[in-house]
């Protein structure tokens, strides 16, 4: 069944049919699914929203867009719900560039500090608990590689290391090659349909499917047909069917390759 690494039902935009919407998604051959926390209200509502949908699971992290109000208060509390029922990574955490060119220089490099300490306290609670990673990467390709390599290494002498997802995967196939070779897989979702993405077909094409997870980003980038609706995990079987024409297979053998790496990462084997 199809398994979707990465998506966010906490979020309003399923307040009117959250219910009615996941108690569906066994029909639509969805057979489980990440609820990723963003900030630290979606944790909380994350770790109450797994308790109810034994097919859900739960990643707890803060994106970069709220780093300069993360703290060891933080941590602290990230710590304890990591421990609470089903939750099993840490994320979505990284750094989020995007928008650094609306900043004076001065206040870009001040706010490029800030996300990387905050990154940085929540790769070191994944080490301290071995957990696997959810990464989040937008505009800051050289910075995220370098901060993951150190991650990587110093997993790895600990004893620590659980790997993690590239969440949606929009680098080159050269650094997606590197990625796979520390040890992570590539998390590709509805961008893949896109007309304008130009890497990411070839990403696919060259990348094992061993390395490789389906998600959504749920309600984010929704594929096409469906670009700019509210995006649901019911809309992968078009994303496994724009990866298996890419790779010349078939969709259920994308599903049911992508339904294992996910098990195999998370430890649900």
């Amino acid at each position: 069944m199809i398994f979707d690494t990465h998506a966010h039902y906490d979020d309003a935009r399923f307040d009117e049919d959250r219910e009615a919407l996941l108690k569906s998604m066994r029909e639509h051959g969805i057979g489980h699914i990440i609820n990723v926390g963003a900030e630290m209200k979606g944790c909380r509502n994350t770790v109450s929203l797994v308790k109810k949908y034994p097919f859900l699971y739960g990643a707890v992290g803060v994106h970069p867009d709220g780093a300069p109000e993360f703290d060891e208060a933080c941590i602290e509390e990230l710590r304890q719900m990591a421990g609470e029922e089903r939750i099993i990574a840490i994320g979505e955490i990284g750094l989020d560039y995007a928008y650094m060119d609306e900043l004076s220089p001065e206040e870009a490099e001040r706010t490029k500090e800030i996300q990387k300490k905050c990154f940085a306290m929540q790769l070191a609670l994944a080490r301290e608990l071995r957990y696997p990673v959810f990464i989040h990467s937008r505009d800051a390709a050289a910075d995220t590689m370098e901060m993951m390599r150190k991650h990587t290494e110093t997993a790895k002498t600990e004893g620590s290391f659980r790997g993690g997802i590239i969440h949606c995967y929009a680098y080159s196939p050269e650094m997606a090659e590197e990625y796979v070779k520390m040890g992570y897989v590539l998390g590709i979702g509805g961008v893949v349909t896109f007309k304008n993405a130009k890497k990411l077909p070839e990403v696919v094409e060259r990348i094992p499917l061993t390395s490789l997870v389906l998600e959504t980003d749920s309600p984010y980038l929704a594929p096409v047909p469906h670009r700019g609706e509210r995006n649901d995990s019911t809309m992968l079987s078009l994303v496994a069917a724009k990866i298996a024409e890419l790779k010349g297979i078939t969709a259920e053998e994308v599903i049911a390759v992508t339904e294992a790496n996910a098990n195999r990462l998370l430890g649900l084997e």
